[in-house]
């Protein structure tokens, strides 16, 4: 069994040429920067997106990397910038689905879906509803809800990675838990 090698090693490996060094950072990193975009933006899409972005302006910029062993803390810095860029640019409209009028189109979509397995469509509702409650929570419970459940974290890893204690992120969490259970109780009465 061969231990697993430090960021900064594979960043190391990386500058030097060996593209494989930096396939395994973005093994590593990508569901947490997907998790982080996910947060920020509020939007399973844009967070894929972004976080490719990230990772990709991640190995455009790593010669700039002063200490790769930071190499987490620098990549979350540079998702950061690409999510609030991406919340402030205006090309990010959505229409929603209530947007489309009366020309049959919504109808169309009705009928397609009276085909579908009803408890497979049920449990969809039940996901979707889910990450409309998750996503409308405050900042930092959302945040580290997401980080936590996207990548199977530790506290120890998202206190490091958030800059605080791992009693705040267990705080956080047992109180977005309970912020969620509040929130999906009342949508079902």
């Amino acid at each position: 069994m061969t231990d697993r090698q430090s960021d900064g090693d594979l960043v190391r490996q990386a500058l030097a040429g060996k593209s494989a060094a930096y396939g395994e950072l973005v093994h590593r990193w990508a569901a947490r920067i997907t998790a982080f975009c996910h947060a920020r933006v509020r939007s399973p899409d844009a967070a894929e997106d972004l976080a490719q972005e990230t990772l990709l302006r991640g190995f455009r910029a790593l010669a700039s990397l002063a200490q790769p062993d930071l190499f987490g803390t620098w990549l979350h810095g540079i998702a950061l910038r690409a999510c609030l860029d991406w919340l402030k640019s205006r090309a990010r409209k959505t229409v929603p689905l209530s947007a489309l009028g009366p020309d049959g189109a919504a109808d169309s979509l009705a009928d397609e879906t009276s085909n579908w397995d009803v408890s497979r469509v049920e449990r969809d509702d039940e996901i979707h509803r889910l990450m409309r409650e998750v996503e409308e929570l405050p900042d930092d419970y959302r945040e580290v809800l997401m980080l936590y459940y996207y990548d199977d974290v530790t506290y120890q890893d998202l206190a490091a990675m958030l800059g605080v204690s791992a009693a705040t992120i267990n705080a956080r969490l047992t109180k977005a838990r309970a912020m969620l259970r509040v929130r999906l109780s009342a949508t079902r009465r």
